[in-house]
């Protein structure tokens, strides 16, 4: 089977004192969102599933909507700073330096109620779970950044890790499953649906 991985689009920026911040796509998320279910439309995909973070299933609605398939969320592939209070887009840590981008580049684990191990088990299952299910298929799961780090990571033999590539907003990560277990990465980081419309890509292109 053939397994999509999908990065959401880019989404407000949100800092709160309280609660969990969980924010919607900005306009030009919107349009990513859009640019990104118009490509992936002569293709035929089986099933679409998203994390339950609004960001996500905001990305994944166009995708759904053009294959006429309805979105199964899955509360395995949320990120990992899902209850966090503040969400700011990684570009504007990085513009800025603030010293979560230098947490970030040192690989430190933010304070979060789940361990970075449990966050790479809770993926690598969900996904697999995903794959199982699907055989002979081509199925969508859009979700994060940490996320497709921790999955294509564990694939490709570096172990446990979520930082060792960038995934850009929209871009398309292609995982090909045999039913023996083997796992092959295919692509990395598609986004020429973005090239072209003006909307920013990722930390280095735009």
């Amino acid at each position: 089977m053939e397994l999509i991985l999908i990065r959401h689009a880019i989404p407000v920026r949100r800092e709160l004192e309280t609660g969990i911040a969980d924010p919607e796509l900005s306009t030009a998320g919107l349009e990513q969102a859009r640019l990104l279910g118009e490509y992936l439309r002569t293709e035929t995909i089986d099933a679409v599933y998203a994390s339950p973070m609004q960001r996500a299933r905001q990305t994944a609605t166009p995708v759904a909507a053009v294959q006429g398939l309805d979105m199964t969320i899955v509360d395995g592939v949320a990120e990992f700073d899902r209850n966090s209070n503040e969400y700011v887009p990684v570009e504007e840590l990085k513009a800025t330096n603030d010293p979560r981008w230098r947490d970030m580049l040192d690989g430190k684990w933010p304070l979060t109620e789940e361990s970075e191990a449990d966050f790479v088990e809770r993926v690598v299952v969900s996904i697999e779970t995903i794959i199982n299910n699907h055989a002979s298929q081509r199925v969508a799961v859009v979700c994060h950044g940490g996320v497709i780090n921790a999955y294509i990571a564990r694939t490709i033999g570096l172990g446990d890790q979520r930082g060792f590539f960038y995934p850009n907003y929209t871009s398309i990560h292609r995982v090909a499953a045999a039913k023996s277990g083997e796992r092959s990465v295919v692509t990395l980081n598609e986004t020429p649906h973005l090239r072209g419309s003006g909307l920013p890509i990722g930390l280095f292109q735009k």
